[in-house]
């Protein structure tokens, strides 16, 4: 795979994955830009590809938040010793709870591989509906409450609204963005909840890539694949840091704006032929 393929791959991944705006819909474009406009070219490899950016990402995630993640295993040693209502050990439940739905739907998915997956059509539509309903609910709840003050059916509401990202174009981010927002959470506070279930359910995302690695036997791609972490990491970290310093300031509505405009572009871009 070209060098450029995978540092634009790796930058778009890392820049994209933690921001509301679907990562799926940017690769997409990458993709079909790179393979003029066929998406079916390398799909199998470009499917390695992805799941390797996660992987990087994973790690830029697990490095500014460590210390929730220092905290969440001090959380497994309360909860082993019975201490389960510490806002340690219910901060680790509440991840864990949080990510099962979209781990066994997920896994059913890769087990089915729907072709609604890899529908064009598809990614348009969420795109746009999505980012739309990230407006209203950033627009319409209230901003009072913080991650310490989730409780356990909150976690379980959130959880199984991660599982509609498993329909490309959803976005991960966005769519636990969302529901956070409609449940209180503040704005810095829905994404620091979405980014601490992007740490279960990436890793799931990364021993799947590993595994398709193996299949694959191609030393040439694993290296690409090595490479593609290592990116992605860099421009992950530099995501996270920028959107928490922003939401700091600034609703989601801008997030919302972009993503409507891209849905605007991929529908243009499908019916005018240039993507197929």
């Amino acid at each position: 795979m070209p060098l450029y393929y995978i540092i634009v791959l790796a930058l778009v991944q890392g820049i994209t994955e933690f921001l509301p705006i679907s990562s799926s819909a940017h690769l997409l474009f990458v993709h079909a830009a790179i393979n003029n406009g066929t998406l079916k070219a390398a799909w199998d490899d470009d499917l390695i590809m992805d799941l390797a950016v996660h992987v990087g990402t994973l790690l830029s995630v697990l490095l500014y938040f460590h210390k929730d993640v220092f905290r969440m295993i001090g959380g497994l040693k309360d909860f082993a010793t019975g201490n389960r209502q510490s806002e340690k050990s219910r901060l680790l439940l509440y991840v864990i709870v949080g990510s099962i739905p979209v781990i066994i739907v997920g896994a059913i998915v890769n087990i089915l591989e729907p072709a609604i997956l890899r529908n064009l059509h598809v990614i348009t539509i969420t795109t746009i509906v999505f980012g739309i309903l990230l407006w209203w609910a950033d627009k319409k709840f209230p901003v009072s409450r913080k991650v310490s003050d989730l409780t356990l059916r909150d976690a379980i509401l959130i959880g199984l609204a991660q599982t509609i990202a498993l329909i490309p174009g959803t976005s991960r981010s966005g769519i636990t963005m969302t529901a956070g927002r409609m449940l209180g959470l503040n704005r810095t506070e829905s994404a620091h909840y979405s980014l601490l279930l992007a740490m279960v359910v990436t890793s799931a995302a990364g021993t799947l890539g590993a595994l398709r690695l193996v299949r694959a036997d191609n030393v040439a791609l694993t290296g690409d694949a090595l490479i593609a972490v290592i990116l992605s990491f860099i421009a992950g970290f530099i995501a996270i840091a920028g959107m928490m310093r922003f939401l700091k300031t600034t609703g989601f509505a801008p997030y919302a704006i972009y993503r409507v405009g891209m849905g605007i572009v991929l529908i243009w871009l499908i019916y005018t032929g240039v993507i197929n």
